[in-house]
């Protein structure tokens, strides 16, 4: 099993599954360690570099950052992890903290998941997930994010923030803040105005990339769901309110059939 030890036992333990569900803003659980640390060390050097060719390039005031999705582009070992984090028996697993969801399965195309890059400058504004995946008409219900750079540096930002969630309209305020620590996961629960992003632009040295593996899991349509947000829905940072070409910007990303005109591919 590639799963450290401890890693099995947070899975499983009743507590950290209630803990889980009461987690601020929203559900979420942290699991440092997340792989062995011999595999989570060989994955974190199979990462492509940056100025690969076959990666997808996401540049623009909201975005700013690389990734690829296609199985066959990816190395034995990332493909090993990925092919991990998809199986059933893992998904059964991670199942335990949303017992209300029947059927949980992970999202085998890797539906924007998959391997995510950032570089010094990269940036993420803060958004809602989409809620009903636009090939399989399912529900997304849990993100897992696993970070795979070495020896990252506090002050080199990248954190991930967590917002409160009274409203789907816009983010409420900054409530917690997970460093990209190498190995740690995060799991979260995406159903219930789940806001997130990076507050600022990395910073860390030319030549080092804050690096990440995606999974996103999928349920049948509930009342949560949304069925206009087929795309993921931004909000501005606060450097850019009322700057109208950013909310231009913003209303083409989250639009299913404009998202595309604002990649740089």
């Amino acid at each position: 099993m590639l799963l450290s030890q401890s890693t099995q036992k947070k899975i499983n333990s009743i507590k950290e599954q209630k803990n889980f569900k009461e987690a601020n803003p929203f559900p979420h659980i942290i699991i440092d360690n997340f792989f062995e640390e011999k595999f989570a060390d060989k994955l974190s050097k199979s990462f492509p570099d940056y100025e690969s060719t076959f990666l997808d390039n996401y540049s623009n005031a909201i975005e700013e950052k690389k990734l690829v999705n296609h199985w066959n582009k990816f190395t034995p070992t990332c493909y090993e992890a990925l092919h991990l984090l998809c199986s059933d028996s893992f998904v059964k697993k991670i199942n335990k903290f949303v017992p209300e969801s029947k059927n949980l399965r992970a999202d085998y195309g890797l539906h924007g998941g998959g391997i995510h890059m950032h570089k010094k400058g990269g940036k993420l504004n803060i958004h809602l997930d989409y809620s009903i995946h636009p090939k399989l008409n399912l529900q997304r219900k849990l993100n897992i994010l696993i970070y795979l750079t070495k020896n990252w540096q506090e002050n080199w930002g990248g954190v991930l923030g967590l917002y409160s969630n009274e409203s789907s309209e816009k983010p409420g305020n900054l409530i917690k803040q997970i460093i990209p620590i190498f190995n740690r996961a995060i799991i979260f629960d995406v159903t219930d105005n789940s806001w997130h992003g990076l507050p600022h632009e990395i910073k860390c040295p030319n030549g080092i990339t804050r690096n990440s593996l995606a999974v996103y899991y999928l349920q049948e349509i509930d009342s949560k769901a949304d069925p206009n947000r087929l795309k993921a829905r931004f909000y501005a940072s606060p450097w850019q309110k009322n700057d109208t070409t950013i909310q231009e910007l913003i209303n083409k990303r989250s639009n299913l059939n404009t998202s595309s005109d604002v990649y740089q591919k």
